[in-house]
């Protein structure tokens, strides 16, 4: 993994100095977490990094005061004694990652390397009132906190049971929530999502924030799926979503609010039970730094999600792609037929409507031709590396989208010649992929994405 670069501390007068360290604390974090379980030497941390070897000591000294990274043994030297080799400790942190759909919700709990310890599903009802939607949610976080914090010898049967070797102090992080759009990445508020128009200026993210007291953060749910997919090309090992899988949990009963909660919403999606060296939280790193991204080279792709809608998350130069208004991505509005059908978004002949139109009589070859259009323009106008699929209509017949939009990709790169087709290809991750990206939209300014 490449990161965004350290920061030195001599960039200007009055420099905020406590975020230079800790953006940099999240630097090497993120190069652990990359190291995977195999870790990685201090001087192959500073050499990554961009740091001198003296101030990866004195971060790795505080990561490990704080119990997030641990050593990994010892590497043979070609001179000189052998190096110590460190690893992040994944059981040191957790998220809750939470999908809303349309007509039902997945929630997932994951350590910092986003292994999945424990899941639960729930129906839930976009086009209710906000307590038919938050309840369920709330109920299905609620169980995952449990998860959290039961001992690692809770045993098999025992609700969303924690996996082994769970340390008995550990923090929450956050929750990260992923959702249909259009939405306002910066207030957490929805906009019109799309056959849901009563949830206009909604605030959503504050709203969970309150009843949980807990950290949260939202995106469009093709947003959080790219984040995942982006994390994960930087990281060896298994492909995305190859882990095991959990045991399902039972969707869980209504539970009351924690007696004692404050009712004011957190101030900011941050840890805040880490000690005073932890990593940058998401307004720290998103306003003083302006963000961070993989670097200049790394992959660019489009996840296009076809579910209970349609949509796009954009990875440019490794890092999501939000726009200005945080509203890029709104890939099923295209209009692809004039005067066509009409789209729940109010327009007529959108993306959106032609595709869920042939799924709907059963006509997934022809969904699969249209996505392709619609992925060609996309090709075109921002010359991507990849295209992945993804989203529950895709999954349940993924050769038939795949081979579809391939030719769809082929037929356009062969009229317009200056080389091959884009690859497509069906997202690892399967049916959990967006509920795991919500998780990670709390993770990676932990490791300073």
């Amino acid at each position: 993994m490449s990161g965004s670069g350290a920061v030195g501390s001599g960039g200007g007068q009055g420099a905020n100095l406590a975020v230079l360290r800790e953006h940099n604390a999240a630097l090497v974090l993120g190069l652990l977490r990359a190291a995977g379980p195999a870790g990685a030497s201090r001087l192959e941390i500073a050499e990554k990094a961009g740091l001198t070897p003296q101030a990866v000591s004195k971060i790795t000294t505080r990561l490990r005061a704080d119990g997030l990274v641990a050593e990994a043994g010892q590497r043979p030297s070609t001179g000189g004694k052998p190096r110590t080799v460190l690893r992040l400790v994944p059981e040191a942190g957790y998220a809750i990652g939470l999908r809303l759909d349309r007509d039902g919700l997945m929630a997932v709990l994951t350590n910092l390397a986003g292994d999945v310890l424990a899941q639960c599903t729930s129906a839930c009802d976009f086009g209710g009132s906000a307590n038919n939607l938050l309840g369920p949610a709330v109920d299905a976080v609620t169980t995952l906190r449990r998860a959290a914090q039961a001992p690692a010898s809770a045993g098999a049967g025992a609700a969303c049971a924690p996996g082994a070797g769970q340390p008995a102090r550990s923090v929450l992080l956050g929750v990260g929530v992923a959702c249909p759009g259009p939405l306002d990445y910066g207030s957490g508020t929805l906009h019109r999502v799309t056959g849901f128009p009563q949830w206009d200026g909604f605030p959503l993210r504050a709203e969970l924030a309150r009843r949980l007291g807990l950290p949260v953060v939202l995106d469009k749910d093709t947003n959080a799926a790219a984040l995942c997919l982006a994390m994960r090309a930087a990281t060896p090992g298994p492909a995305p979503g190859s882990e095991p899988t959990p045991a399902p949990t039972p969707a869980p009963s209504p539970t009351p609010a924690p007696a004692g909660k404050s009712e004011s919403a957190p101030e900011s999606p941050s840890p805040s039970a880490l000690s005073s060296s932890r990593p940058p939280t998401a307004a720290t790193i998103g306003s003083a730094l302006g963000g961070s991204s993989m670097g200049a080279g790394a992959e660019s792709f489009a996840y296009l999600h076809l579910g209970t809608g349609l949509g796009a998350g954009l990875v440019i130069g490794g890092a999501v792609h939000r726009g200005a208004r945080t509203g890029a991505g709104e890939f099923g509005h295209q209009v692809v037929l004039l005067d066509g059908p009409h789209c729940a978004c109010g327009d007529r002949g959108c993306l959106e409507a032609l595709c869920l139109a042939a799924v709907a009589e059963g006509d997934d070859v022809r969904a699969a031709r249209l996505l392709g259009v619609g992925a060609a323009n996309l090709v075109r106008l921002l010359d991507i590396d990849r295209v992945l699929l993804g989203g529950r209509v895709v999954l349940d017949e993924p050769e038939t989208y795949a081979r579809g939009v391939a030719a769809a990709l082929a037929a356009d790169a062969a009229r317009g010649g200056g080389g091959g087709a884009v690859p497509v290809a069906v997202a690892a991750g399967g049916e959990r992929l967006v509920a795991k990206g919500a998780a990670h939209l709390v993770l990676a300014p932990f490791f300073g994405r």
